[in-house]
């Protein structure tokens, strides 16, 4: 069972490398480049760099997945479907930002709408799943919680608050994808612990060890990528990759009822989200800024910080964190 994972790991890992020069040859022949917006001058040596490299990782995600998962695949099987569903989403605002030449691409209201919509469908759904329903864990106890009726609009708001954070994440080089993948191998951890340690039902155990099939693709993936995408950066996600990684976060941490954990291991999404909202409502009320430049990565950078070194403080934090809630879930339980 365990070489399963390995091979999805390998498969997703294999293809994403092999993706990635085509991908890029492409996107430079059919000018799918990066526009880098003014406020962010300090980037503006980037703009033309080759973008929409999230489709080689949705692509490694479910070559890495399919084929390794088992009878009891429901909930993996949606997970793939809502992050390649998001992903289209994402699709849509770079291919209007490259084609149309329009640097903001969808607006903001159709992107959430967009957003919206599939978070809704898929939020009734598993609010309606046997496997689901209306439990979480609570963080590290994991003792079960019931929302009632509550559950699917605290769904939706994961759903939303994750694709969106992980959008905002991605303004480094490898920033997003490296963030993204630390995260990972720490929630699937959790997800390990479920299937190898509490103890569940057969069917409960089978969609859990499918789920976390799932994690060890998207670890694959994120690593194919990053081989391309750590700076200086040969090409970016876009939002194609941006909102299918949120999506998948999300909807694993949905699926897995650990919707209270994901915030404890994905600190640093916390981080930028805030960051973002308190520049924005304190500037609109008192016309100054709290940072230098939000989200907190840009303020990192015009105070003087590289890339690099954001990148390694993001996912260090990001893997603390991780290992600290493995070890309290293990000591508490």
């Amino acid at each position: 069972m365990t070489v399963r994972y390995l091979l999805a790991f390998i498969a997703a890992f294999a293809a994403c490398v092999a993706l990635m020069p085509p991908i890029i040859r492409l996107a430079r022949k059919w000018k799918v480049r990066q526009t880098v917006l003014s406020y962010v001058d300090n980037h503006s040596h980037k703009s033309g760099t080759p973008t929409m490299g999230g489709i080689a990782v949705l692509l490694a995600l479910v070559i890495g997945t399919l084929p390794f998962i088992r009878q009891g695949a429901s909930l993996c099987v949606l997970v793939l479907a809502v992050t390649a569903a998001f992903g289209i989403i994402g699709f849509l605002d770079d291919f209007i930002k490259v084609f149309f030449k329009q640097n903001k691409g969808l607006s903001s209201r159709q992107k959430m709408l967009f957003q919206v919509a599939v978070a809704l469908i898929v939020s009734l759904f598993v609010f309606y799943s046997e496997f689901v329903g209306s439990v979480v864990y609570a963080p590290f106890t994991m003792r079960e919680l019931d929302l009632g009726w509550f559950a699917p609009v605290f769904y939706m708001f994961v759903f939303l608050a994750f694709t969106n954070a992980v959008n905002l994440t991605d303004g480094l080089d490898g920033l997003a994808g490296g963030v993204t993948l630390t995260y990972t191998v720490f929630f699937g951890a959790v997800i390990a612990l479920i299937v190898f340690y509490f103890g569940l039902s057969p069917l409960y155990t089978a969609e859990h060890g499918n789920l976390l099939i799932f994690c060890c693709a998207l670890v694959g993936a994120l690593l194919g990528f990053l081989l391309y995408n750590s700076f200086p950066a040969r090409i970016f996600m876009g939002d194609t990759g941006a909102l299918a990684l949120g999506a998948a976060v999300a909807g694993l941490a949905v699926v897995s009822k650990l919707a209270l954990v994901a915030p404890v291991i994905g600190i640093m999404y916390v981080v930028t989200c805030l960051s973002d909202i308190i520049q924005v409502l304190h500037y609109k009320r008192t016309k100054r800024r709290v940072f230098l430049m939000a989200p907190l990565h840009h303020h990192f950078e015009r105070k003087g910080l590289h890339e690099n070194s954001i990148v390694r403080i993001y996912t260090g934090i990001t893997a603390v964190m991780g290992a600290l809630t493995v070890l309290v879930i293990l000591l508490i339980n």
